[in-house]
């Protein structure tokens, strides 16, 4: 695994359980507000030494030449999952994070308050329960599901003993880690598991203490069919097809393999129906072999490797990616882009008649409407534009919202006058009348976007054989700048380092990427100034680059990380925040509903303890007295608490609590009121998603949307959708 990945992995973890944690209250729950993300951010900054110390201190285990364990597993296997023992790693990055704690007192204070202050010592803990389980285990640890039933797969999980004990050992740390005072997992050794009895409740995980292995499977019955097949010292997976494409990802070191058969997977669990093997056959997809990804070390550089293997040439749609080829058009990118994609598709006139033949196999009318539009302007999709574009396609994007959108879209012409042709011709035919300017002997065209408010236009022009469309008439020539001039991201040395590794430059696809802009947008709209304090940073930040080959019988992806920085701890919080914001919403509107039912349950007891007032006219007449007063009357019943049923929330006015506003409307008569409308709507969007409602008939209903302005009416909450 990447250090990056493992970081953020750790980071998330912590930041998520705290989130869990407080989704999972049923009552009180703090409104999410700018200080609270202004609180985090802080933490995550204070993070970045700590993860900058992970990165230099903490051993990661050293990568697999070989692996004892897959051998083992059923020839049947179609799914292979193979990870390092990271006990020791864990224990040394929770070590350094316990001096961080001692010697950074902001980081102590984060981790002393609120929910971490409970939460934080456990999870401390059960790294630790899970170091000393892993002092028992060999360096690889291994899961596998065979093709017994694929509807219901058992899955096995094994690895090596490194040392005996584990038998007394395990029930204890499985005791502590589930917080029950029985153990979920049954712990077995060989002579209790031929005796055990399969229980009648259902299936129930159950541990295998060999003198060997370790072997966790899913029921008694599964584990006791791997177990058998053990003791006759079974090597049958190593020599099938798929358990040979595994052992190959070992070759030079790997830390990480995992693969599926899909060969196997979809003989059993394609389509059944004629007609749909007709359609999958039509895709390609149905040659479909082996899927495999690894996490290797290349040219003593850490690269994460996906492979997708066919039974024979690709062909339908997994051919329409081109084999690998120099990408030209990303010498017309700007190396300050924020996001680039390109790809090489095989000719676009084939990949057209292809999209033909899948669109009217089942509807020849599909494509009604483009012969249609064919015959109106007189011009032919396929041989007039098509059948002159290259297959190359690349699309950049300089600037993020809330920036005025900067970016260029580049297409390969294999024929650039009879492209420009097919474009006059189209505007004659449209009446459209592009504005055309010439600069260094390059003709622009600029047409005007019919838009509400700013004004937009697309500019474009074929030079060096590319059609490039772009944002402004500025953005074009500035890419026919780098293009002439050598200084575009395709001859940069920052696209270079973030390539994987590769005897070629050649690709058949490519995305690049700044993460810490990316994350940033992320960012923006839950957290802006911890999004400002990333944008602002001076730290390194270096670019994310995948790369996909296209093969005659394989597609291929490949990608690398060049280290962890300030940005990695921003990426974190690009997807801890915004889970933190869900799960605070999520806490505020279990908490709202359960005030309105806590209302409900008020006005019914009101009404039958008043029958001459009929139901409470607003939520402090619910609520307790003034000044902590324990005298209970019609105005001040204590049937529910003082921060929902304050003095102040008379008639017209809202109680805020856990993130929303309630208040109470009545209907009344003669002094006696016979209906009443309970409403509780978020404070604002940050805090909730849905509003909520209930009149005399007690039933909670809810709508998605903005925040309330106004109490609905009886009328109004009748119309809403009951909660179930």
């Amino acid at each position: 695994m990447r250090f990056s990945e493992l970081v953020c992995a750790v980071a998330i973890l912590i930041v998520t359980s705290l989130t869990a944690t407080s989704s999972a209250q049923t009552g009180a729950s703090p409104q999410v507000s700018p200080e609270d993300f202004q609180k985090y951010s802080g933490m995550l900054t204070e993070m970045a030494p700590l993860i900058q110390k992970f990165h230099t201190d903490v051993q990661f285990p050293a990568p697999r030449a070989n692996s004892r364990l897959l051998p083992l597993l059923p020839e049947s296997t179609v799914l292979y999952v193979a990870v390092p023992n990271y006990g020791e790693t864990a224990h040394q990055a929770l070590s350094i994070f316990r001096q961080e704690l001692r010697d950074n007192p902001k980081l102590r204070t984060w981790w002393g308050q609120g929910d971490l202050a409970t939460e934080g010592p456990k999870m401390e803990d059960a790294v630790e329960k899970l170091y000393q389980l892993s002092q028992y285990l060999g360096e690889e640890i291994v899961v596998c599901a065979a093709t017994a039933d694929l509807k219901d797969p058992k899955f096995v999980l094994i690895a090596e003993a490194k040392k005996p004990g584990l038998k007394e050992v395990l029930p204890k740390i499985l005791k502590d880690l589930s917080e029950k005072s029985v153990p979920s997992v049954r712990v077995l050794d060989a002579a209790e598991l031929a005796a055990v009895k399969e229980p009648s409740g259902g299936d129930q995980p159950v541990v295998l203490i060999r003198p060997d292995y370790v072997i966790l499977g899913e029921n008694i019955a599964t584990l006791r069919s791997f177990n058998e097949r053990l003791d006759q010292n079974p090597q049958g997976f190593a020599s099938t097809e798929f358990g040979q494409r595994l052992l190959q990802e070992y070759e030079g070191g790997a830390t990480i393999v995992a693969g599926l058969d899909l060969r196997t997977i979809l003989k059993k669990e394609g389509p059944k129906d004629a007609k749909g093997r007709a359609e999958f056959e039509r895709t390609g997809f149905s040659d479909m072999k082996h899927l495999v990804w690894a996490h290797k070390i290349v040219r003593g550089q850490e690269v994460s490797q996906l492979e997708l293997t066919f039974n024979g040439p690709r062909r339908g749609i997994a051919s329409w990616l081109a084999a690998p080829a120099p990408m030209k058009s990303l010498e017309f990118v700007s190396p300050e882009a924020v996001f680039a994609a390109s790809i090489l598709l095989k000719d676009p006139a084939q990949v057209y008649d292809e999209i033909v033949g899948f669109a009217t196999a089942s509807n020849p009318n599909a494509l009604a409407s483009v012969t249609q539009m064919e015959q109106g302007l007189n011009l032919s999709l396929r041989s007039d534009l098509l059948a002159h574009l290259g297959g190359e396609i690349t699309a950049e994007l300089d600037t993020l919202p809330p920036k005025d959108p900067v970016w260029k879209v580049l297409l390969k012409a294999k024929d650039p006058a009879e492209l420009l042709a097919t474009f006059r011709a189209f505007f004659a035919a449209s009446g459209i009348r592009p504005r055309e300017s010439n600069e260094d002997g390059l003709t622009y065209y600029t047409l005007p976007i019919p838009s509400q408010g700013k004004k937009l236009e697309v500019s474009f022009a074929v030079t060096d054989g590319y059609l490039i469309f772009a944002s402004s008439p500025d953005t074009l020539a500035e890419g026919v700048r780098l293009h002439r001039n050598g200084e575009s991201l395709g001859r940069s040395r920052l696209l270079a380092t973030a390539l994987p590794p590769s005897d070629t430059t050649d690709v058949s696809a490519l995305l690049y990427e700044d993460p810490r802009v990316m994350s940033a947008l992320s960012l923006s709209k839950v957290a802006p100034q911890l999004a400002e304090s990333l944008m602002t940073s001076n730290d390194e930040h270096p670019p994310v680059a995948v790369a996909v080959y296209g093969d005659e019988r394989a597609l291929r992806e490949a990608s690398r990380s060049t280290g962890v920085d300030f940005a990695g701890s921003m990426v974190v919080a690009a997807v801890a925040i915004p889970n933190l914001l869900r799960a605070r919403m999520a806490a505020n509107e279990s908490s709202a509903v359960s005030n309105l039912r806590t209302a409900n349950t008020a006005e019914i007891t009101y009404a039958a303890s008043y029958p001459q007032k009929g139901y409470a006219r607003d939520l402090a007449s619910l609520g307790p007295g003034p000044n902590g007063s324990k005298e209970i009357s019609s105005q001040h019943a204590s049937l529910i608490d003082a921060t929902l049923g304050d003095a102040s929330c008379t008639a017209g006015n809202w109680c805020i609590k856990s993130g929303y506003r309630f208040t109470i409307t009545t209907a009344c008569k003669l002094q006696k009121c016979r209906e009443y409308v309970v409403t509780a709507t978020p404070v604002n969007a940050s805090t909730g998603t849905r509003s909520f409602c209930s009149t005399s008939d007690a039933i909670p209903r809810f709508r998605l949307g903005a925040p309330l302005k106004a109490p609905l009416t009886a009328a109004q909450c009748l119309n809403w959708e009951p909660l179930n």
